[in-house]
């Protein structure tokens, strides 16, 4: 079956936020102070972190590797059996399963981190659309239809 249009859409989404989240991943797990992303220590004054580590290996990971990993399976579409273990929604390819858990971790890491740190940065903005764009898309019917067994 030929690829629908929305879901090259979903796929340059995704492969956005996989190039976001390595590069701030990267950045603060790496530079813990934040220096290297220009990003104040100050930031987490009301948070229980000290530095960047923390935050910066979770976005490093579960926003930047797993994107990476769930993209390219979007362009290959592997067999990976393991992956169906983790897929809550049995009717459908794990691909779309994990789209759906990309889209609702972005915007649950934008929440937390208006919550803790405060909000009203642009990015915030960019990053809690971008989360709520790979729901919308995901859950279109060209794009569940794609993925549906």
């Amino acid at each position: 079956m030929k690829k629908p249009k929305l879901l090259l859409v979903l796929i340059f989404l995704v492969f956005f936020q996989a190039i976001s989240g390595l590069v701030g991943g990267f950045g603060l797990t790496f530079s813990p102070s934040g220096k290297s992303i220009q990003m104040p220590l100050s930031m987490l004054e009301n948070t229980p972190f000290t530095n960047f580590l923390i935050p910066g290996l979770f976005l490093l990971i579960f926003l930047g590797i797993f994107p990476t990993l769930l993209g390219y399976a979007m362009v290959k579409e592997p067999n990976w059996n393991w992956a169906s273990k983790f897929n809550v929604y049995k009717k459908y390819h794990f691909i779309w399963t994990y789209s759906l858990y990309l889209g609702l971790m972005l915007i649950l890491w934008i929440n937390i981190q208006m919550y803790m740190i405060g909000g009203g940065n642009i990015l915030q903005f960019i990053y809690g659309m971008l989360g709520t764009l790979i729901l919308i898309v995901a859950l279109s019917p060209q794009v569940m239809d794609y993925y549906k067994k």
